[in-house]
């Protein structure tokens, strides 16, 4: 039954997203028309009301900012859904249990309601409510792919709960996630990590298990975090972020490990796990790789990939029109394949249940729909402030937004800004090529890209599979820190001192 509600959901989702891109397409396609037809003549001639027209309580420019359309910026009160949900995700599980378990789809739910009405009623803007609506469909599309095709993989080291055999495996694990995506990897490595440490599991194992596997070690490539995927769609060389991203990386990662190592080399507990004879890692389930690798390998099935392939062999846009939404179709298709031919046996083995990757989708179904007046105020501030912004704004900026934001859209908007700085659009493949390779630019696309995805670990919604590893965590029974306690207990108590250093080496100026 609950495969099957899932598959029913899976479907209805498939179909929204197609109408609501569809319909984005049509109005994007009629903006300018319209416009033209809305202006209104004085005795002066043609008065267009675009530009700075008031917009009940909000306020119309006439720059879109690359997004297609003219951007309505939202009254600042309007981000009060965003921090109320944000606030309830806090204090849920810790002051009303039962209720917010019970209840936080509803929460959810009505808050982004609320803001989607205000819009489209008030604000007279679809368009920007469509385009979250697609990227949230492609958000749970990769998350409920991987989480289903991973859980069909079971692995098992052979080995107890060590500081050196948990830090062996979380450097395995991150070095993974530029391959396989955060999502994939943590999906992959946070069950037998926690069997590995049986009788010793504490709340810090998941919480590093997080900043090191889910977040900081996908900064290699596009393909480990989302925002950098996003900059590789936009034009900068697939093999910038792992040219210029590693002597930055590497330390960070040491650090975290270092770290690590010394509050598990505290935890005097002894490992419990069962140790079977034979091979010291142990794989069954295997044919969920391929599920694996179409989801990893459909990530790049992008109609800005297909637009760059023009007048090149692999030219397939002329010949196929491939449209916008076919990735997805293909990622939640394999949701229902994977869990059909997975190994069942595999599947218990790892305590699979379909409870993480709901409480995933209706919470960050709301959040999609409240941070969008958040992004469109900073997006506008950043743009109209981009002259004074210096390398250490845009690290900081990017870097505290992506922790209570969807790092992908505020990595972009950062993107843009500093392109903005250097007069280049971020619409131009070419001009992103070349910001990202001029020694004046490349340091802000360096800042930007690292602090989109390390700071995506100060909280459990900062990245995709944070929460996602929290709910799993939780379903097995597994202690994991309240939404306030993994940030002021190990956000601002650990991270953010390593992320202050990275900062004063790299960005500061005082040091490089």
């Amino acid at each position: 039954m609950a495969a099957s509600r899932v598959s029913s959901l899976l479907f209805a989702l498939i179909l929204v997203g197609g109408a609501s891109h569809a319909l984005a397409q049509e109005v994007d396609h009629n903006t300018a028309p319209l416009i033209e037809a809305d202006t209104v003549e004085t005795g002066e001639g043609v008065a267009d009301p675009v530009d700075g027209q008031e917009a009940a309580g909000g306020h119309i420019e006439e720059e879109d900012h690359g997004d297609g359309h003219a951007k309505v910026i939202p009254p600042l009160w309007l981000v009060a859904p965003f921090i109320i949900l944000l606030l309830m995700i806090a204090t849920g599980p810790l002051f009303y249990v039962h209720h917010w378990h019970k209840h936080y789809p509803k929460y959810a739910v009505g808050l982004g309601l609320f803001v989607t009405l205000y819009y489209l009623i008030v604000l007279h803007d679809g368009i920007s409510m469509l385009h979250a609506l697609q990227e949230y469909l492609s958000f749970i599309a990769l998350v409920a792919s991987l989480f289903i095709a991973a859980s069909g993989i079971f692995l098992k080291v052979n080995a107890r709960g060590t500081p050196l055999t948990n830090i062996s495996l979380l450097s395995v694990g991150a070095v993974i996630a530029n391959l396989i995506a955060t999502t994939g990897a943590a999906m992959l490595f946070i069950r037998p990590y926690m069997r590995l440490n049986k009788g010793r599991l504490k709340a810090y194992h998941i919480v590093f298990f997080i900043f090191i596997v889910a977040n900081v070690g996908g900064a290699m490539t596009p393909i480990g975090d989302p925002p950098l995927f996003l900059g590789f769609l936009r034009g900068v060389p697939f093999f910038w972020t792992a040219a210029h991203v590693w002597h930055v990386w590497i330390p960070t990662m040491l650090a975290l490990l270092a770290i690590f190592y010394v509050i598990d080399s505290r935890n005097k507990a002894q490992s419990t796990t069962d140790i079977s004879s034979g091979k010291t890692i142990e794989l069954q389930g295997t044919r969920s790789f391929i599920f694996v690798v179409v989801i990893v390998l459909s990530v790049f099935i992008d109609p800005n990939v297909i637009s760059a392939m023009k007048g090149t062999p692999l030219d397939l846009a002329g010949t196929y029109h491939l449209p916008f939404g076919i990735r997805e179709i293909i990622m939640f298709s394999m949701c229902a394949i994977a869990f059909k031919f997975c190994d069942k046996e595999a599947l218990t083995k790892n305590e699979f249940t379909f409870e993480p990757i709901r409480e995933v989708g209706w919470l960050f179904l709301g959040i999609f729909a409240c941070m969008v007046p958040a992004l469109a105020l900073i997006s506008d501030y950043a743009h109209s402030n981009a002259d004074a912004l210096t390398v250490t704004t845009f690290y900081w900026g990017t870097g505290s937004l992506s922790a209570i934001l969807d790092n992908a859209p505020t990595y972009l908007n950062f993107l843009a800004a500093a392109m903005g700085k250097f007069g280049q659009d971020v619409n131009v493949a070419v001009e992103v090529k070349a910001f990202a390779n001029s020694i004046d630019s490349m340091l802000y696309l360096q800042a930007i890209s690292v602090a989109a995805v390390f700071f995506g670990a100060m909280t459990y919604i900062g990245n995709a599979p944070n929460f996602m590893v929290k709910a799993i965590a939780e379903s097995n029974n597994v202690d994991a820190p309240s939404f306030v306690g993994y940030l002021v207990k190990y956000g601002l108590t650990i991270l953010l001192p390593v992320y202050a250093l990275v900062w004063l080496v790299f960005y500061s100026g005082w040091i490089l």
